[in-house]
């Protein structure tokens, strides 16, 4: 696969306890994405999306939402060297 983006996102607002992790991953492996979230101590959703742009701004389009429970305040994003490092989307814990 070729990788054409990547994205470092910060989510913030009610995004923990809300099932945010969870349908990240299902989003972001429906739409062929490779990365990682987890939550961060400070109450935010920390992610990291790897694959075709065009998928990455569907992605980050659906950040801006979350899951019905979420309520999302602000969506920082770092766009950075896109790597063969990220085999698959998975949940981190810690």
């Amino acid at each position: 696969m070729a990788y054409t983006g990547k994205a470092h996102v910060i989510v913030s607002g009610r995004v923990q306890g809300v099932f945010y992790r969870a349908n990240t991953r299902d989003k972001a492996r429906e739409l062929g994405l490779t990365g990682w979230v987890r939550n961060t101590s400070d109450g935010r959703v920390e992610a990291v999306f790897q694959g075709e742009k065009e998928k990455l701004k569907q992605m980050i389009k659906w950040c801006h939402r979350g899951p019905g429970y979420a309520k999302v305040s602000d969506v920082k994003v770092d766009y950075l060297k896109p790597e063969g490092d990220l085999e698959n989307f998975i949940i981190r814990y810690g």
